[in-house]
């Protein structure tokens, strides 16, 4: 039987909370310095592409997708809650934003030199995680860079409470990945670590966080095989 991915709470509870978000995360200035190193050297690797395009996928806000622009992407955004994008482009007038689920992304095979998963894989259980890789490889060209960025460990978290004591009665979960599972996963759709990060929770962070950036290979299909 095919997994079949339901992401209807999650888009729900993103357009309820939208214009709060947008306030309160207005830029990467949340993000951990080295956090920060990653997006750029996966923001680096890009540029050395004669056309740099990226998708940010799982943009929210956009507030990522800005920063990867003012490094010499030429970024497009992608997300599920219209809400979401609704405050992205009131922010980002410059760039495209579009609706659309990253298990099913909205573009042909081998569109783009880098795909960003900024923390957007966190909402998908572990049985959907293979679709959304997959579908991520699937847009990148041979060569083309990945960067993933997640909360680390093991299970479930409920986050309802922040966003309830924010008076926004929304319910949503997340799940938590070691490094070594996602690499894995990455490794099933055709794409090679390259280098990756894990560091200790820092500020009201509870969980540990990773980053991994990854590459396709220069055989490799858009669709990830050899």
């Amino acid at each position: 039987m095919t997994f079949q991915l339901d992401f209807s709470g999650v888009r729900l509870a993103y357009d309820t909370v939208a214009e709060d978000y947008a306030a309160y995360f207005p830029d990467t200035g949340v993000e951990a310095p080295l956090d920060l190193a990653m997006i750029d050297a996966f923001a680096a690797a890009v540029t050395a592409d004669d056309d740099p395009q990226v998708l940010d996928a799982g943009c929210g806000t956009g507030r990522v997708s800005r920063y990867l622009a003012d490094r010499g992407c030429l970024v497009q955004g992608v997300d599920l809650s219209p809400g979401m994008l609704a405050m992205a482009r009131r922010d980002h007038r410059d760039l495209v934003f579009t609706v659309g689920s990253l298990a099913d992304l909205p573009y042909p095979d081998g569109r783009f030199a880098g795909v960003m998963l900024w923390y957007s894989i966190i909402h998908t259980p572990p049985a959907g995680q293979a679709a959304i890789l997959a579908e991520a490889a699937r847009v990148l060209r041979p060569d083309g860079h990945l960067l993933v960025g997640f909360q680390s460990g093991e299970g479930t978290r409920d986050v309802s409470a922040a966003y309830i004591r924010s008076s926004h009665e929304v319910r949503l979960e997340r799940h938590l990945y070691t490094a070594d599972q996602v690499a894995s996963r990455l490794e099933a759709a055709g794409l090679r670590e390259v280098c990756r990060l894990v560091r200790r929770p820092r500020g009201q962070e509870r969980d540990d966080s990773a980053v991994l950036l990854a590459r396709a290979g220069a055989a490799s299909s858009a669709r990830g095989t050899a």
